[in-house]
This record gives C-alpha cells, sequence and structure tokens, in this order.
C-alpha cells in the first residue's frame, strides 16, 4: 500500500522520489506571465511549455501568474492555491502507459471576484510582461450576426459603470492598462490561446471595442503599445475525472485534488510579435511564423470541427466518449467525407504540411482510448464553436459551389440534439450560455418548421438566406427525423 502524499511546495522533495519534479527554484521565480483562465487546456499547453522551459535553461523572469476570472472558478482557485500552484500532468499515450510529471511553472494564483484591485494590479506590474488567455470561444463577446462586440452583454453594461470591480476579461485589462500608462510603464502582449482564427486579431478588436466605450482616451496607447500575436494551440484535453484522481494516489501515492490529463500529441504555433520580451518558447517545442491564419484554419476546420462532428453524431447515437464515436465506422466515415469533400477544398497556403497525414493523425488522435474524452464535454458551449469551427467552411463552399451537404447534415443533427434526448430516448447533458434558446427553436424546428433552428442570427447570421443550404439542411433534418441517426449517417455515406 503506497502512502499518499499531499501535493503541495513543502512535500516536493518527497514527491521527487515518486515522479519528476521541477527542478528549478520556484520561490526565485518571477512573474513574466499573467493568464487568464487557468482550467486544464492551459495546465496541458502553456503551462507545461513554460515549466520544460524552466527545466532546461536558467531563466528566471517567466513564471505565470494564474488568474480565475469568474465565480464559477472558485474551486480550481481554492485547490491549486492550496497545493501552491502544482499539478500533476499525465499523458495517456497511445499504449495504455502513463508518463506522470509535477509542473511547477504557475507561482501565484488570484482569484479575481475575491480582490479585482490585486488582479489588476498584477496586470500592470512593469514585471509582467505577456497576458496570456483561455477564456473559451464565447468569452470574446462576439455576436456572429453582427459581426462586431455585444455592446448589450449585461456583463459588459456593468462593467462599464464598475470600472474597478469588473466581471469581464475587457473590464480588467482596459483597467490594468490604463495604469500601466499612468504608470509609465512598458508597453505589454496580449496573446489569445483560444480556439479562434485570427485569435490575436479578435482579441485586439474586441478590447479596442470595449476601450472605445469605456476609455476612449486609452485607444491610442493601447495601438501603439500592445501587441496581440496570432496562434495556434493543440493539445486534446479531457475533464479530470474521479478515476484520474484515484489512479494517482494508487499508482503513486501522490494526492493531488485537480491533475490534468492528455493525449501525448501537442502543438504551438506562434506569430512572433511581442513587443516586451517573450520566453524561447521555440527551445521547448513551439513554433514561431510570421502568418499563423493558415495553420489556425486547417486546425479550427478539422480538428475542432471534428470534434463538433463526433461529439453530436456520437450524442446522438448514445455514445459517452469521442473514442466510442470514431470507433463507429459510420461516424468516422461521416467524418472522412466531411473533412476530404468540403474542409480540404477551402484550404491553402500549407507550405510543408502533409494535410492527408495530418488528417489520418486526427482520427488516430480522436481514436485514443485511453483519452476517454466526454461527448457533453466537447458538445459544451457549442453555440460559441459552431461558428467559428464550422461555419467559415460553410461560406466558403456556398461562394464557390462546394458541398455543403455534410455541414448541412450536422447543423440538422444539432437541431435534433437540442431537443434534449438522443436516439435511446435518454436525456443528454447540454451545457450553452443559449441552451433555452436552441431548446426553444430546437422544438419549432420539430414543429413541421425545420428552418426555425437556422432563424438563430447570432449564431447563424444570414445563413437561412442561401437557397441551397436551407435545402440540404431541411433534407438532412427530415432524414434524421424520419430514419433516425444511424440510418440517416449511413445513407449520406453513400451519397
Amino acid at each position: 500500500m503506497v502512502n499518499n502524499i499531499k501535493l503541495s511546495q513543502k512535500n516536493l522533495t518527497e514527491i521527487s522520489k515518486r515522479i519528476s519534479c521541477p527542478t528549478y527554484d520556484r520561490g526565485n521565480l518571477k512573474t513574466g506571465i499573467v493568464h487568464i483562465g487557468i482550467g486544464g487546456f492551459h495546465r496541458a499547453h502553456e503551462a507545461y511549455y513554460t515549466d520544460q522551459l524552466l527545466h532546461d535553461t536558467s531563466i528566471t523572469e517567466w513564471g505565470i501568474c494564474g488568474v480565475a476570472l469568474l465565480p464559477s472558478d472558485t474551486k480550481i482557485y481554492s485547490t491549486l492555491k492550496a497545493q501552491d500552484g502544482l499539478y500533476t500532468l499525465t499523458v495517456k499515450e497511445f499504449d495504455g502507459s502513463l508518463s506522470k510529471r509535477v509542473i511547477g511553472s504557475i507561482t501565484e494564483i488570484l482569484f479575481a471576484p475575491e480582490n479585482p484591485t490585486h488582479v489588476i494590479e498584477k496586470m500592470a506590474s512593469s514585471e509582467v510582461k505577456i497576458i496570456t488567455l483561455t477564456i473559451t470561444e464565447g468569452g470574446y463577446n462576439y455576436n456572429e450576426a453582427t459581426k462586431s462586440f455585444d455592446k448589450e452583454n449585461p456583463a459588459i453594461v456593468y462593467d462599464i459603470a464598475n470600472p474597478l470591480a469588473p466581471k469581464t476579461v475587457f473590464g480588467y485589462l482596459t483597467q490594468a492598462l490604463k495604469l500601466r500608462k499612468e504608470n509609465g510603464s512598458k508597453g505589454i502582449t496580449i496573446q489569445s490561446c483560444d480556439n479562434i482564427q485570427g485569435n490575436g486579431h479578435m482579441a485586439k478588436k474586441m478590447l479596442l471595442s470595449y476601450v472605445q466605450m469605456a476609455e476612449p482616451s486609452l485607444v491610442s496607447w493601447i495601438e501603439q503599445n500592445v501587441s496581440f500575436p496570432n496562434s495556434m494551440v493543440d493539445r486534446i484535453t479531457p475533464a479530470t475525472s474521479p478515476n484520474d484522481i484515484e489512479r494517482l494516489k494508487k499508482e503513486v501515492g501522490i494526492d493531488d485534488a485537480w491533475p490534468v490529463v492528455c493525449e501525448p500529441f501537442k502543438q504551438w504555433v506562434i506569430e512572433d510579435d511581442f513587443v516586451n520580451g517573450r520566453p524561447l518558447w521555440e527551445a521547448v517545442g513551439a513554433q514561431f511564423v510570421e502568418d499563423v491564419v493558415p495553420y489556425e484554419k486547417m486546425k479550427l476546420s478539422l480538428l475542432n470541427a471534428g470534434h463538433t462532428v463526433l461529439g453530436v453524431l456520437g450524442a446522438l447515437s448514445g455514445y459517452s466518449t469521442i473514442d466510442e464515436a470514431v470507433h463507429d465506422v459510420q461516424i468516422s466515415t461521416f467524418l472522412k467525407h466531411y473533412m476530404d469533400t468540403e474542409v480540404t477544398p477551402t484550404l491553402a497556403d500549407l507550405e510543408g504540411v502533409d494535410l492527408e497525414a495530418y488528417k489520418a493523425s486526427l482520427l488516430q488522435r480522436f481514436g485514443n482510448v485511453n483519452i476517454k474524452d466526454q461527448i457533453d464535454r466537447i458538445c459544451s458551449e457549442s453555440s460559441a464553436k459552431v461558428p467559428i469551427f464550422v461555419l467559415p467552411t460553410v461560406t466558403t463552399n456556398l461562394e464557390t459551389n462546394g458541398s455543403v451537404d455534410f455541414a448541412a447534415f450536422l447543423i440538422a443533427a444539432w437541431a435534433i440534439y437540442s431537443l434534449g434526448k438522443d436516439e435511446n430516448g435518454d436525456d443528454l447533458i447540454i451545457k450553452d450560455a443559449m441552451k433555452a434558446t436552441l431548446h426553444d427553436r430546437a422544438l419549432l424546428a420539430s414543429s413541421e418548421n425545420p428552418k426555425a433552428f437556422l432563424e438563430i442570427e447570432s449564431i447563424f447570421g444570414q445563413l437561412i438566406a442561401s437557397k441551397r443550404f436551407v435545402d440540404a439542411y431541411t433534407k438532412a433534418y427530415q432524414n434524421l427525423v424520419k430514419f433516425g441517426i444511424k440510418k440517416s449517417v449511413l445513407n449520406i455515406n453513400t451519397i
């Protein structure tokens, strides 16, 4: 029986006898990066890259301060605070083996709702040179219908009225940048690590839209002193399960209340546009390029959209994990058709990328039976994901007279999914900020008006104006209602 050791800084020496731990002096690190959104992906990706860099070099200026921004982040804040920012990263290899190490690059943890002023002052600190973001696709407050910042969002309205006690990332960034300007500090880089094409452009556009409302005199300073590099991030990171926590205790005797699990694959492609210095992440596998956009487009429209395909079709089929869905021959065949027929023709300028090999690798990664990525996680916040992952492909194909049949089928399946039941009549777990709207429109669609679902303008924009897409969507919807998900997928695969 292995004696369990609670993960903390004081216990690191003892824990290091069991698994790999930070060998650098965490107490000697300066905070060069503030990261907003300290969920699993950040800890499997940016924090991992930074930890490896700290291992391999003698640098001391790139410690990370993690900010838990939302009231719902109380648990992750409390957990990491109690563990001195430490956590265990477990890589689930394809052969079933596990690679484990303790990550130590997050040296500070702040809870924004508890002390907004502390967070603002930290981001304005002269030693902080980069602010990075994983705030999810929906965190950018972008309205698909207007193609602009959603000024009517109640949280935004609140932040305008309460600038020193904000609720949104835009409120915090604005006050921090204002303080940097007042202090005469150097500029700073704001780097998005979210799954949005042109994520740096999006971060800049949305922030400046807010600043124009809240602190218009700050706009010119931001334009001159703040950079917003684009980046492409990739590493499948499923939600941590109770079994992951117990397995860590059983196998190595480490009591970690919130470890992170991930796949072995990782990728980070970054535009080299940093105004105040940056870590040498390229020394540990990151790739710096002049133009990230082609890589982003490839990843978002193949991997992220592929996840959405597997999630929606898998959920309706009664599956609970992504690997189950991809091992369904008809669903994987549908995904291949979608990638080959509708996505691949929209991709260009991928110098040095073997697209066929990349697509094959995705199916292997999706099928990793050790990852067990939950379908309800993949389908969460689909209202923010579909406009980013799927609709750009549809728009391009409508413009070029390319196929839209598979994307239309996916949207029709999503409409039926939004009713909340799978093929077997079991309840689906739907987590979405627009859940009520989606359900209401799905009900209208089920009442002999399939197009009602496409009338959600904030998601679909003016897509309903395309007769070709609406016809393909309506046909798919009627087939799904008549034949069910399994037979409908089989039928479209034979087109």
